[in-house]
């Protein structure tokens, strides 16, 4: 019986970067220029970040993370509603992230 080949998983960053960046009301120019971008290529960069035609390197996407306020495994996640349970908690006041890490056997 032949094996039919599995497609590779598909990268989560773009869709995950382009929702995050609109959700925080930045342009690609903009985001890309507070990422440490050089102005002329910052909404290019961006814009094939989010095509998925380019993946930003880890420490690109640790200061996206910062100024879009996301944990950066957020980018990563494949599953959404894992993606949507890292956001909530990574914006969640250290008291609400003890009581999560606590019914969870963390602490």
């Amino acid at each position: 019986m032949p094996h039919a080949k599995a497609s590779p998983p598909r990268n989560p960053v773009p869709q995950r970067l382009s929702d995050a960046r609109i959700g925080a009301g930045l342009s690609q120019k903009a985001l890309g220029i507070l990422a440490g971008l050089d102005p002329s290529v910052a909404s290019p960069r961006i814009n094939q970040y989010e095509r998925g035609v380019h993946v930003p390197s880890f420490p690109v996407l640790v200061a996206i993370s910062r100024i879009l306020d996301v944990p950066v495994a957020y980018f990563y996640c494949q599953e959404d509603d894992a993606a949507a349970v890292l956001l909530a908690y990574g914006r969640a006041s250290v008291t609400a992230q003890g009581k999560v890490r606590k019914a969870l056997g963390l602490e």
